[in-house]
């Protein structure tokens, strides 16, 4: 059952695979809560990490951290592996690395202000069109003067000098309000608040770290837990778009190999799209388009195809489709749009057999000889070789521990950078003015002291500026770095 270019899912009248070959054509697994998605998703990544495909995923309940530790005998894993002929079922673990954004159940995974750009960050603090402009204005102002905005404290000194040169700035950049500017600072304290402040800084996260084998070539399974992450829904969704921008700009082209360089699984997938606006939303199914061309291979997690935009859902290629309830008339309707997205299989009625799927069983459908989307299958899942449920604390410290990323991103590095530099320069400019205060008989010499004054802060924005010409943002504003 088990083959060295394809994952196993399960079985339906034959045995239903994934080929590795197309498994960067993405895909999607959806149904209603407690279908059994969080196991499709488990045995997915089983199935990858073994072919040697390294895997990232969020862990929004908890139980996907069991992928580090051994399964057990269990009556129905072993009645299951036996009604579908699953002859090579054995319990192992599988290489995982935990990470968490807070740093308290994994390796902290921090990133820069500058490295996430205005358009996420917008995002990320709710910001209207407005108050997105203004920050928009402000990073291309640390852009074009060579000021890193590393943490938070970076980008208010910068609003700060922004604010208070505000008249000086429009003439070059465009207006900015006293009142957006406040906007902007109330929702960084929000972001604080929910501890988004411990999410930037440094050392920011190396995106190789994550497209890691161990020593018998299978892929680490990078677990994010996302329990505590979850109740800031907002960051939540900006960080997962913000790595799978990092993904897209920094791998480079591969066209189309044997097998992912990385599978990337984006669970609670609906909160990226709610009330996103059309410019994030286009943005959005132009990475998801072309990161297929750098090897990875993108799977969203959501209770229903609905929840996904049409141009994204069109490029979705493999597809598991647990239970869907039809008990009004929009999920009836659901239920309808859900099975129109499969090659009909004239042995049933796909429509009718979503609402009648039992837990563990799931439509199958992934691309064969081609790209061709196979013919709709009705399947037992395969049981999970891992543990089904979380680790211990013990067990997830001990993973931590033996990490091949530890000691790596655990302390925070704080070089100079704009909140340094620009207190630095207000301390030199009240020390100069303080030199030349005008006095009743030196009128004259102060005019031509601030003339002198003002030139020399123009020749230093004209040299920081042509340094800043050498950063470029890509497709979501982050950086491309070396380009």
């Amino acid at each position: 059952m088990l083959l060295d270019d394809r994952v196993y899912l399960g079985t339906s009248t034959k045995a239903e695979y994934l080929p590795l070959k197309y498994a960067n054509r993405h895909g999607l697994i959806t149904g209603a809560t407690g279908t059994g998605k969080t196991i499709s998703l488990q045995i997915m990544a089983e199935g990858f990490s073994r072919a040697g495909v390294p895997v990232f995923c969020a862990d929004v309940k908890g139980d996907l951290s069991g992928l580090a530790t051994s399964g057990t005998h269990k009556d129905f894993l072993a009645a299951r592996a036996s009604d579908i002929g699953f002859k090579d079922y054995t319990f192992e673990s599988f290489p995982t690395i935990f990470w968490d954004l807070f740093g308290r159940q994994g390796h902290p995974i921090r990133t820069t202000v500058s490295e996430m750009g205005p358009l996420l960050f917008s995002r990320m603090l709710d910001l209207n069109p407005t108050q997105e402009g203004v920050l928009n204005i402000v990073f291309k102002i640390a852009d074009d003067e060579g000021l890193l905005l590393l943490d938070l404290k970076d980008l208010r000194a910068l609003l700060v000098q922004v604010g208070q040169n505000r008249k000086e700035i429009a003439l070059t950049y465009g207006g900015v309000s006293t009142a957006s500017i406040g906007a902007i600072q109330r929702s960084l304290l929000v972001l604080e608040q929910q501890s988004g402040d411990l999410f930037f800084g440094e050392r920011a996260l190396d995106i190789k770290d994550l497209m890691r084998t161990d020593t018998d070539g299978r892929g680490f399974i990078s677990v994010l837990a996302a329990d505590e992450l979850m109740m800031s829904p907002r960051l939540y969704s900006t960080f997962l778009l913000w790595l799978l921008s990092e993904l897209f700009e920094e791998l480079p082209e591969v066209g189309n190999p044997d097998k992912p360089k990385l599978v990337f699984f984006f669970d609670e997938a609906h909160l990226l799209f709610d009330e996103a606006p059309k410019i994030l939303l286009q943005k959005v199914e132009q990475v998801v388009k072309l990161v297929r061309s750098k090897g990875v291979g993108v799977y969203f997690v959501t209770q229903n195809p609905a929840d996904m935009p049409d141009a994204v859902l069109a490029q979705l290629g493999n597809r598991v489709q647990h239970a869907l309830r039809a008990y009004t008339p929009r999920e009836q309707k659901a239920v309808r749009a859900a099975a129109e997205t499969f090659r009909p299989n004239p042995d049933f009625d796909t429509k009718d057999v979503i609402t009648q799927l039992g837990v563990g069983e799931a439509l199958v459908s992934t691309l064969e000889s081609k790209g061709v989307p196979s013919i709709v299958g009705r399947t037992m899942m395969r049981p999970p070789s891992s543990r089904m449920g979380p680790v211990t604390l013990q067990e997830r410290n001990q993973t931590i521990a033996n990490s091949p990323v530890s000691g790596v991103y655990d302390d925070v590095v704080d070089r100079e950078s704009a909140f340094e530099v620009l207190k630095r320069r207000a301390r030199t400019n009240q020390k100069r003015e303080e030199e030349v205060r005008p006095t009743p008989s030196n009128n004259r010499r102060s005019t031509r002291v601030s003339v002198t004054e003002t030139a020399v802060k123009q020749l230093a924005r004209t040299v920081a500026r042509s340094l800043g010409d050498s950063l470029v943002r890509g497709i979501l504003g982050s950086f491309r770095r070396g380009r």
